[in-house]
């Protein structure tokens, strides 16, 4: 069971890790330029981003483990579709529906493995789910590096052909069937087509530089906003937000990943077009990045559990933005040791004390019976933010279109400046809103979040 999930849920972080790597060879290929490939990575953030609550609340009603194959097939057909792909255009179309089956697959994954497993086993069994999950994610670069030099960036999609089919029969054959409480008022597919369409018309605005769209984008995500107020049953309450901290939280992740989603976006171009970096050499580049993920992380979020996360959910982010300040030394001539590693480093220290204690902080600001929907507004929330991100990043640093080397190398520099900028304001943002935490109060909202994937326990604890 755990081996389905990890494998459903990883293609979808895997895919994420490896198109990075991947810009510059999809770009000499087919011809792209900046804005291009802007696309190919925020079409899959647009309907991902978007739709990521309407699966979750699909697993709940028809099935986790249906959703779940369903999105399994469905991510592997539109991958497929990315590897044939003869044009831009037609990438960034199967990438956007690609992020459709990752908002199906995605939710599910976590949820199956709550409803599976007996309490006392729940909690081992999501730690060996992050764990492998963050495995599955850390060799994509080097995956993925390996095969855009030997072969051809397209393999990158095409192997989730093999790993999709693993994950399929696995799936069938040994993950029971869960679901949660039905709701009378059935999936909110009004709610999914107004955030979705203003999502991707804000993206279109500020990737094409054409205000007038990114305008109408706003309005029509407002809509979605009036929508959930009137709907009964909505997929987030907006009572939430009432919260200071769940709302600050919320900030602090949208500068964090909006800083994260930026940086990468273009540490990885300039790595390869002004250093000279192959596709293998640049995902090996930000190694640092990825162990020490895996090894501060739940060290991170035990130390918050004692300490509160108010603390490290402020200075991360301005560890996070001192790596990205000494990113601008990554320019042409300069040694991977003297300017790359230490930014690495920093960069993934800072992140490493973050996120953990920030999604404790989003769970300890809501009542039980909304922890769910609490978890999966972080998710969209940072889907959104690298979205945001990536769209607008080159306009602030100035670099055009068809942007060449001299100018990328420019614009890097200001760029990395804009992104430690809204890095250490989710530190500000952090420290204004966030409460500390008793232990056992983080130990209890654990539990809570781990038990409440089980709708039986649900209801035992919000009669």
């Amino acid at each position: 069971m755990i081996a389905a999930t990890v494998l459903g849920s990883g293609i979808a972080f895997l895919d994420g890790t490896v198109v990075n790597v991947a810009l510059p060879a999809m770009g000499t290929d087919l011809g792209a330029d900046i804005t291009g490939l802007q696309w190919v990575v925020d079409s899959y953030l647009v309907t991902l981003g978007a739709l990521l609550l309407l699966g979750g609340s699909l697993g709940d009603l028809y099935g986790r483990r249906r959703m779940l194959v369903v999105g399994l097939v469905w991510f592997t057909v539109f991958s497929v579709s990315c590897g044939v792909a003869p044009n831009t255009a037609f990438l960034v179309v199967s990438r956007a529906l690609q992020g459709v089956g990752a908002a199906l697959l995605v939710p599910g994954s976590l949820a199956i493995i709550s409803a599976s497993f007996a309490p006392g086993d729940r909690g081992s069994a999501v730690g060996a789910w992050s764990g492998l999950a963050g495995v599955v994610t850390a060799i994509g670069p080097f995956l993925g590096g390996w095969l855009i030099d030997a072969v051809s960036w397209r393999l990158i999609f095409l192997l989730n052909v093999p790993l999709a089919a693993v994950a399929v029969w696995i799936t069938v054959r040994h993950v029971p069937e869960s679901r949660g409480s039905r709701s009378s008022h059935g999936p909110y597919v009004s709610g999914a087509v107004s955030a979705s369409a203003g999502l991707a018309l804000l993206a279109y605005g500020l990737i094409e530089r054409r205000w007038w769209v990114a305008v109408p984008g706003g309005l029509v995500l407002a809509l979605f906003v009036a929508l959930e107020r009137r709907r009964p049953g909505p997929m987030v309450p907006p009572s939430l937000f009432r919260s200071r901290q769940f709302s600050g939280a919320n900030l602090t992740t949208f500068a964090v990943y909006a800083a994260l989603g930026g940086a990468l976006f273009f540490v990885v171009l300039q790595l390869q077009i002004n250093l000279g970096y192959s596709a293998l050499e640049a995902g090996a580049a930000l190694l640092p990045v990825t162990i020490l993920m895996l090894a501060v992380s739940a060290r991170a979020g035990a130390l918050a559990q004692r300490i509160g996360p108010r603390l490290p959910m402020t200075l991360g982010p301005l560890v996070v933005a001192t790596g990205m300040l000494l990113f601008q030394r990554v320019k042409p001539g300069a040694t991977y040791a003297a300017s790359v590693l230490p930014a690495a480093v920093l960069f993934g220290f800072g992140l490493s004390i973050t996120v953990a204690p920030l999604t404790a902080a989003v769970l300890a600001a809501v009542e039980e019976r909304n922890l769910g929907v609490a978890s999966g507004v972080n998710n969209a929330v940072a889907r959104v933010a690298g979205l945001i991100a990536v769209a607008v990043l080159p306009v602030l640093a100035g670099i055009s279109d068809a942007a060449s080397p001299a100018e990328l190398e420019h614009g890097f520099g200001r760029a990395m400046v804009v992104c430690a900028i809204v890095a250490a304001a989710g530190g500000v943002v952090a420290l204004a809103t966030v409460r500390e935490a008793t232990p056992v109060q983080a130990t209890v909202q654990a539990d809570l979040f781990h038990s409440c994937h089980d709708p039986r326990r649900c209801d035992e604890s919000a009669a």
